[in-house]
C-alpha cells in the first residue's frame, strides 16, 4: 500500500473481516491484524450507506482556504447546521427503530470521548464542530417526550392546560419511574 486510497479501499472490501498488515519498522517486520469497525453513515437520499473503519483518516496536503462570514450570514449559516443536525439525528434514529442501520452507532460516553480526542487532533474547529453537533443532539434528546426529561414535562404542563388541574401525584411517580427506566437502559445500551 502506497497511498491512503489504497488502504482505504482494502478496508471497506474486507466487509468487516480482519486485515492482515505487515508494517516495517525501523528495520523490523511487524505483523497486526485489524479489525474494521462498522459505521452507517447518512447519503443524499436520506438513507444510510454501511461503512468500515479502522479509526485513521487522511490529512490534506494544505490548508483549504476559507472567507469569514458577516454576521447576518454567520446567524443564518448556524440556523440552517443545526436544522441539518436536527433532520440527520431524527433521521438516524428512525432508521435504528426501523433497523435500516445498526445499533451500533449509538455512542455512550467512551465512545464520545474517543470522538472528541480525534477532533481535537484536526484542529480547534473540528472540535469546536464535534460539539455543537453534541450539544444539538442532546437538547434535541431532551425534547423528547419522556417523563424525566424536559419534554415529559411539557407534555405534564399541555395536560394541565387542557384538563385544568395537574396529573395527579400517583401518576407523576409512574410515569417519572417509567421515563427514568427508559433513560437508564439507554445508558446502559449505548456502554
Amino acid at each position: 500500500v502506497f497511498a491512503f486510497d489504497q488502504l482505504k479501499e482494502a478496508v471497506e472490501a474486507s466487509e468487516g473481516r480482519p486485515i492482515l498488515l505487515e508494517v516495517w519498522r525501523e528495520g523490523a517486520q511487524l505483523d497486526f491484524a485489524l479489525a474494521p469497525r462498522r459505521t452507517d453513515e447518512p447519503d443524499p437520499e436520506g438513507g444510510f450507506v454501511t461503512h468500515w473503519r479502522i479509526g485513521i483518516v487522511g490529512g490534506m496536503a494544505f490548508e483549504p482556504a476559507t472567507e469569514a462570514a458577516g454576521p447576518l450570514e454567520a446567524i443564518a449559516g448556524g440556523a440552517a447546521q443545526t436544522l441539518r443536525i436536527v433532520e440527520s439525528s431524527l433521521s438516524g434514529l428512525w432508521h435504528m427503530i426501523t433497523g435500516a442501520i445498526s445499533t451500533c452507532n449509538i455512542s455512550g460516553p467512551i465512545g464520545i470521548a474517543e470522538t472528541s480526542g480525534a477532533m481535537a487532533s484536526q484542529g480547534a474547529q473540528s472540535f469546536v464542530w464535534f460539539i455543537a453537533v453534541l450539544s444539538t443532539a442532546v437538547g434535541l434528546l431532551n425534547l423528547f417526550p419522556i417523563p424525566a426529561l424536559d419534554g415529559g414535562h411539557l407534555v405534564f404542563y399541555a395536560y394541565e392546560a387542557v384538563a385544568g388541574k395537574p396529573p395527579s401525584d400517583l401518576a407523576l411517580r409512574i410515569l417519572m419511574a417509567i421515563g427514568l427506566s427508559l433513560i437508564l437502559t439507554l445508558m446502559v445500551f449505548a456502554l
